[in-house]
C-alpha cells in the first residue's frame, strides 16, 4: 500500500518543504497516460517506461547557482516551480530476453509514483518476463520497485550493480558515518536490494569490458560512489543510459556545473556530467535519462554556452529518428 503521507521526490535525500504541492494534490488531478514508448536501435527494441512524475523543489535542491538563474532558465523553458520530474525506466528487448534499466520507486515516494509494473503490462510484458535488471545506482527511486513489501516484483531477474555501489550502501561503517537524517536511505536501499542479494540474484561487476553482449558499464562516480552508465550498441547504433547524471534539464543542460544536494560528491558529479555532455554531443549517439521528461530519450547538441536537448521525435514507424 502506498505511503499516502510521503510528500516529495525532493525528500529523496533531504527533508525539504515543497511549495505547498503534495503528491496527494497531484494524484487528485491524475491524467491517464500510456506509460510507455518504443523505438528501434539496430536489432534491439528499446521501450521507455514511466513510473510516474512528482514535483521537485529545484530552487531548494540545486547548488552552485547564480541569483535568479533557476527562475530565468525555467521561464525560458516555459516551466515553473515546483518542477514536475519524471521517473523513467527502460526495457531492452534483444529478441531473446528482456533487460531492464532501473526499477522505479514502488511505495516510497507517494501515489504519483510507483506505476512501473502497470507500464510494463501496458507495453505487453509482465514483470516476471524480465530476466536481467541493470541498476545505475542504489538510490531508491531506482531500486524501490524491486520489492513490494516482502515480495520480489521481478522474481526471475538477475540484478546487476557495480561493486563500488554495493560496497558503499551495504557498508555498516558508511551508514554509521552518514548524518542521522540520511541513515534511512541506507536502510531503504538494503530493504529493496537486500532480498535479491540474499537470494543470490545480485551480480556485482567491475568495469573494463562488456557486461553482456553489446552492453558495457561505464563508471561515473560522483552522484553515488558506484554510479554507472550503460552503453548499448547494435548494428552501429548506440544509446547510453545515464541514470542520475542530471536531474533538472532546463538548468543543468544550460549550466552542467550546477549540482544537486542528492550528489554524494558534488564536484565529481559535476565533472562526470560535463564530460558526459561533451561526449554525447560529439558522438551524436542516443541518451536515455531517468529524470528528463518522459520518455527521456534524445540527443545533445553543444552550444556556445551549455547544451541543447533534442528529444526523440515521436514515431509509429519504429526508427525513433
Amino acid at each position: 500500500m502506498k505511503k499516502l503521507g510521503s510528500l516529495l521526490y525532493a525528500c529523496l535525500l533531504l527533508s525539504i518543504p515543497f511549495s505547498g504541492v503534495t503528491a496527494q494534490d497531484k494524484a487528485s488531478h491524475k491524467l491517464a497516460q500510456p506509460g510507455y514508448y518504443r523505438m528501434k536501435l539496430g536489432d534491439l527494441e528499446i521501450t521507455a517506461l514511466s513510473d510516474g512524475t512528482v514535483p521537485l523543489a529545484a530552487d531548494q535542491l540545486l547548488m552552485n547557482t547564480r541569483p535568479g538563474q533557476i527562475d530565468s532558465l525555467l521561464q525560458y523553458n516555459f516551466q515553473a516551480l515546483p518542477l514536475e520530474a519524471s521517473v523513467n525506466a527502460y526495457i531492452i528487448n534483444t529478441g531473446k530476453e528482456l533487460i531492464m534499466v532501473d526499477a522505479g520507486t514502488a511505495e516510497l515516494y507517494g501515489p504519483t509514483l510507483g506505476h512501473l509494473p502497470e507500464s510494463i503490462r501496458a507495453a505487453g510484458y509482465k514483470p516476471e518476463d524480465i530476466r536481467k535488471i541493470l541498476i545505475t545506482h542504489i538510490h531508491t527511486d531506482h531500486t524501490g520497485g524491486l520489492m513490494e513489501g516482502n515480495r520480489m516484483v521481478f522474481p526471475n531477474a538477475t540484478v546487476y550493480i557495480s561493486r563500488p555501489e554495493v560496497d558503499f550502501w551495504f557498508s555498516d561503517e558508511q551508514m554509521q558515518k552518514a548524518p542521522a537524517d540520511k541513515k534511512k536511505y541506507f536502510i531503504e536501499g538494503r530493504t529493496k536490494v537486500g532480498p535479491y542479494l540474499k537470494a543470490g540474484k545480485v551480480k556485482m561487476f567491475d568495469y573494463g569490458g562488456e557486461l553482456l553482449p553489446g552492453i558495457t558499464p561505464v563508471a561515473t562516480p560522483g552522484h553515488t560512489p558506484g554510479h554507472t552508465f550503460y552503453a548499448v550498441e547494435s548494428k552501429g547504433e548506440k544509446i547510453l543510459f545515464w541514470g542520475d547524471i542530471m536531474h533538472v534539464a532546463p538548468v543543468q543542460f544550460a549550466d552542467p556545473a550546477v549540482t544537486i544536494r542528492f550528489d554524494i560528491d558534488p564536484a565529481a558529479a559535476a565533472a562526470a556530467r560535463i564530460k558526459a555532455f561533451k561526449e554525447a554531443a560529439q558522438g551524436k549517439y542516443w541518451i536515455a535519462v531517468d529524470h528528463i521528461s518522459f520518455p527521456g530519450i534524445g540527443h545533445l547538441r553543444q552550444k556556445e554556452t551549455g547544451f541543447e536537448w533534442i528529444p526523440v521525435n515521436y514515431s509509429t514507424y519504429g526508427s525513433g529518428q
